[in-house]
């Protein structure tokens, strides 16, 4: 019998963050620091908005675009935090989560070898996704002494005549690192100068803890060669809630509809009315939530830097990325470890790229009761690596 699979499907690995997901679910008395998921509820008045939708039999199809009153909300949102206009009629998608806008926006604009340029590490839908599009991924190893931003002559070292796209994942997950305005004014030289596009994937800009977070979109000539993604899991603690937008100029917007059109339909009807509520009143549902989040993050600074832990401070997402290079064994090594001997499940940093090898992805997404047990075991266990060396 023929091979029923693709060779381009079985060269793509699954994804890293799961399978210590999978391992802790397993054990008693174990405590994940793993998966990025919030761990608020949904705010209630979100919630009954969603309820109040299926009571009143709102169970159909939406436009395949989405929701006109939803259009509207984000171009309002927008506007009130980014400082940025887009057209709610052709200039906007509602999308099944951040993630099927990465999808559909390289299927829309990448011909077969296009070269995608992924700064890592970095989330890791990126590169497969840029894989089945029919995509080249480049790689840009981004640096634990530059903070993890992108920097000028990492971009230009990397772009050819076959470069089509930049993938800007900032704020950063999993490192916490962000672009501030003067970073991003200095890619966007480059970017014009190279006639490349950018997908700025902001899907955490609600999480920034250094000011106003800035999009690049704001940048003047970038607006129209870049698609901006974002959604409703991580500002608005919706993430089963699949719910996320693509935003640019309407040429590239149309394309993507019309893939989405045939592979989706539409986005969930429940969720995209419940949305609407979350954009016209939940913001300070997100203030106390980043606000909670910061509290968490300063936290984890401070217990590493009083474990002697290296690591660099981050200012968005709520994730941190410690350095574990002094203990001699690779990430997915300590991460092991550390599940079996002391029950908390960590991410190996090479599960985003192998430049991640080294550190590890600790999500401060959990009550800082979980965050201080976990600590005091992940206290214990270095104590135990550093007394074997010595």
């Amino acid at each position: 019998m023929r091979d029923p699979l693709s060779s381009t499907i079985r060269e793509i690995k699954p994804s890293g963050i799961r399978k210590f997901f999978d391992l802790v679910s397993e054990m008693e008395d174990a405590i994940s620091l793993g998966v990025g998921e919030p761990d608020f509820d949904t705010p209630w008045h979100i919630r009954d908005e969603g309820i109040y939708s299926l009571e009143r039999g709102r169970t159909f199809y939406t436009s395949n675009a989405g929701l006109k009153e939803l259009k509207e909300e984000i171009a309002n949102y927008l506007v009130r935090r980014i400082h940025v206009s887009y057209d709610y009629r052709d200039e906007v998608l509602v999308t099944v989560g951040g993630s099927e806008g990465i999808d559909v926006a390289m299927r829309a604009m990448l011909d077969p070898g296009d070269e995608v340029l992924i700064p890592q590490p970095s989330y890791v839908s990126y590169e497969p996704c840029a894989v089945l599009a029919g995509g080249k991924p480049v790689i840009i190893e981004l640096k634990a002494e530059n903070e993890f931003r992108l920097t000028p002559a990492e971009l230009l070292e990397k772009i050819t005549d076959r470069t089509k796209l930049l993938v800007l994942p900032f704020p950063n997950n999993p490192t916490g690192a962000i672009m501030e305005r003067e970073d991003l004014e200095a890619i966007a030289k480059v970017i014009i100068e190279k006639d490349i596009f950018v997908l700025s994937d902001e899907i955490y800009s609600e999480l920034s803890y250094k000011g106003e977070h800035v999009s690049i979109t704001s940048i003047p000539g970038m607006w129209e060669r870049t698609i901006l993604i974002n959604g409703f899991s991580k500002a608005y603690a919706m993430t089963g809630w699949r719910l996320g937008y693509a935003c640019g100029p309407a040429e590239i917007i149309k394309q993507m509809t019309k893939i989405h059109q045939f592979a989706i339909m539409c986005a969930p009807t429940t969720s995209q009315y419940a949305a609407v509520e979350a954009l016209r009143n939940g913001d300070e549902d997100v203030a106390m939530m980043r606000e909670a989040y910061d509290q968490r993050r300063r936290y984890l600074v401070h217990a590493f830097k009083e474990m002697g832990l290296e690591c660099f401070e981050p200012y968005g997402a709520f994730y941190i990325f410690p350095c574990i290079k002094e203990f001699g064994m690779s990430s997915e090594e300590f991460a092991a470890r550390f599940l079996q001997e002391e029950k908390v499940a960590v991410v190996p940093g090479t599960a985003f790229g192998d430049c991640g090898e080294g550190f590890l992805r600790v999500s401060y997404a959990y009550s800082l009761d979980n965050l201080k047990i976990a600590l005091g075991r992940l206290e214990d266990f270095i104590g135990r690596l550093r007394a074997e060396k010595a």
